[in-house]
């Protein structure tokens, strides 16, 4: 299985280039939950934090001014430290 993909404070350019700020906007509060990607998601973090456990992964810190990727089937436990708000697209 495709791991988690961070990358930290991607150039103000690649974001312009791949259409960031024109995704939709996901907000969630403080809280844990499980999640599987059914389709490959790519998402700019804008605000907060949180750790992804992918399912027999290690725990993967995410925060303001990343760009993830998460790939298509993966099953994962979300645990949000502070609000999350990003932008995010499916592919």
């Amino acid at each position: 299985m495709d791991q988690i993909l961070v990358e930290h404070n991607p150039a103000p350019a690649k974001l312009d280039v791949m259409g960031v700020f024109q995704w939709p906007i996901w907000t969630k509060e403080e809280s844990t939950f499980p999640w599987t990607y059914s389709s490959r998601e790519i998402c700019y973090i804008l605000e907060g934090e949180v750790t992804v456990t992918p399912e027999n992964g290690d725990p993967v810190h995410i925060g303001e001014g990343d760009l993830v990727i998460f790939p298509a089937g993966m099953n994962c436990q979300w645990q949000i430290h502070q609000a999350i708000r990003k932008h995010y697209d499916f592919t």
